[in-house]
């Protein structure tokens, strides 16, 4: 039995399945989150310069076993792409170029922003604080990243 905080799950201790890494991709800074090895529980990572998420990814996949991408897709309120799926596309060829072999999933980030800022407000943040768009992209991976591990 392998415990895990307040949660004992009948495996075998040396399982790990890998870590599940989401971004939350946006032309300035691109959010991230990050799973356990047992893919349970979702945690914000850090926010990038979006010019700088490549390097960022490179060496965070040689330090951690990252077993899967899952990135956030922009989809209005019926459903279709948003404009800014079109700047997502080329990011996702880049991704896939540079990193064949990892799998790369989607999930629907609509809200993501405005519940990340509501989780700040809820959590006691001053208003100074909550101006950070950093922070706001890395709750909004988490955020992407939760809502694809409660889908899965």
């Amino acid at each position: 039995m392998v415990h895990y905080g307040r949660i004992s799950l009948f495996l075998p201790k040396k399982v790990f399945l890998g870590r599940i890494l989401a971004l939350d991709y946006g032309k300035k800074r691109t959010g991230i989150a990050v799973t356990d090895e047992l893919q349970l529980i979702a945690s914000g990572l850090t926010t990038v310069p979006t010019h700088q998420i490549f390097d960022f990814l490179t060496k965070y996949i040689e330090e951690e076993k990252v077993v899967k991408f899952v990135v956030g897709e922009p989809r209005q309120m019926n459903n279709t792409p948003s404009e800014s799926e079109a700047l997502i596309i080329p990011f996702l060829n880049r991704l896939k170029k540079v990193f064949p072999k990892m799998p790369i999933e989607r999930e629907d980030e609509r809200f993501t922003s405005k519940l990340a800022i509501r989780t700040m407000i809820d959590s006691g943040l001053k208003r100074k604080h909550r101006r950070d768009k950093a922070l706001v992209d890395e709750i909004s991976a988490t955020i992407i990243l939760q809502a694809y591990l409660n889908r899965n």
